[in-house]
């Protein structure tokens, strides 16, 4: 099958190559198969998620060049389910003739915070109050000029949280720094929200814009635990939401899909917090409840195939199973049959050998009519447990 024509043949099947073989790898692996695509992963670990779908897994870092020229040479396009890819090995494979999605250079943009807000904000797009920083004075000035609380971030290599530090006094403020020492960081005005909300938008290589309904994010610690679909907001919100994602996206080149994740203040304004150029955690609810999952609207992107707009065939809440605070190592995961007497409930398994503090080893999906989101949120956390093993 060559790229982008309308032929199919059983000979010559497209093959996609995935830098990372987590979850999201997994399932846009298995989506891939479902269309007939070899997949070969690129990952630091043999039996990744991902392995048990995909035709390859080559073990390497996802910063390692030479395992990214590698994989290029096994297959036709390249495309990446995690941000600490190299932007600059995939940018010289598309200087060369490579096709790689999202742009390389989108992704470099991406990967150091700084330079996405300061990228959205010179786009004209609507962001908080940031600043570049790099010592204690420097700090302290910026904080009285936000107010406190202030967030401090580690520009690069941070996500769910990790690299975020809340500085609520002036006292916090060397500690905040020693946290981070030896990376470059940005403070950011601290966004007294009343929800975070965030969408899944796509363009494909024809210049076509595609967007997900609007939806709600609740975190704990800095992580998603629940995506309720679609969002508890008025039409005036979503719509704001909606230009602002694809103004986004017009600004941003490459094809693919995008998670952008955004701020309703309190003055009901919505700011962007943060954008993924790869599928995202607030859109696995699209596997069951919309016509088309985020997943396959990727693979669309990425091949210039048609993507017309995603129907919400349901109302969904999505929930996470995530480790325990303090355990670390084997894990078993109790409570399925429970899980499973609730209407219209699929649970989704990831197939992680260890266990972390806070990390995403499955996540379950279920669909809703009138029932109060947050009701059937209760039931599924109280239901699905993981512990020891």
């Amino acid at each position: 099958m060559t790229l982008y024509d309308n032929e199919f043949s059983v000979s010559e099947p497209i093959r996609l190559g995935i830098i990372g073989g987590g979850q999201l790898g997994k399932m846009l692996a298995m989506e891939a198969k479902r269309m007939f695509i070899k997949v070969v992963i690129l990952d630091p670990t043999i039996n990744c998620p991902a392995s048990s779908v995909a035709d390859k897994v080559i073990e390497g870092s996802f910063s390692d060049e030479q395992k990214i020229y590698q994989l290029a040479q096994q297959v036709d396009l390249i495309t990446y389910e995690i941000e600490s890819a190299n932007s600059t090995a995939l940018d010289n494979l598309e200087q060369s003739g490579r096709i790689v999605h999202p742009s390389p250079r989108t992704l470099s943009i991406i990967q150091n915070k700084y330079r996405q807000k300061k990228f959205l904000r010179e786009n004209k797009i609507n962001v908080p109050d940031f600043e570049l920083v790099n010592d204690e004075d420097e700090v302290s000035k910026i904080c009285s000029r936000f107010g406190y609380p202030v967030l401090l971030k580690a520009c690069e290599n941070s996500y769910d949280g990790r690299g975020n530090y809340l500085i609520r006094t002036k006292d916090e403020i060397k500690y905040a720094m020693n946290q981070f020492s030896g990376r470059e960081c940005m403070l950011e005005k601290f966004v007294n929200f009343k929800k975070e909300i965030s969408i899944m938008i796509a363009r494909n290589a024809s210049g076509c814009i595609s967007h997900f309904p609007v939806v709600e994010n609740i975190h704990e610690d800095h992580i998603l635990k629940t995506t309720i679909a679609p969002a508890r907001i008025n039409t005036e919100t979503e719509l704001k939401a909606i230009d602002l994602a694809v103004r986004t996206m017009e600004s941003l080149k490459g094809s693919g899909i995008f998670g952008i994740e955004m701020f309703l203040d309190e003055n009901d304004e919505v700011l962007i917090n943060e954008i993924a150029p790869r599928p995202h955690n607030s859109g696995h609810y699209s596997i069951e409840a919309c016509s088309v999952s985020q997943f396959e609207q990727h693979l669309r992107a990425i091949l210039n195939f048609p993507m017309p707009q995603p129907i919400l065939k349901s109302k969904a809440v999505m929930v996470n199973i995530l480790g325990p605070p303090n355990l670390s190592g084997p894990y078993s995961v109790s409570g399925i049959r429970e899980t499973m007497t609730i209407p219209s409930t699929r649970i989704h398994l990831y197939g992680k050998e260890e266990t972390k503090p806070k990390r995403k080893l499955g996540h379950i999906t279920t669909l809703v009519s009138d029932i109060d989101p947050l009701v059937v949120r209760d039931r599924v956390e109280q239901s699905i447990k993981v512990k020891g093993s």
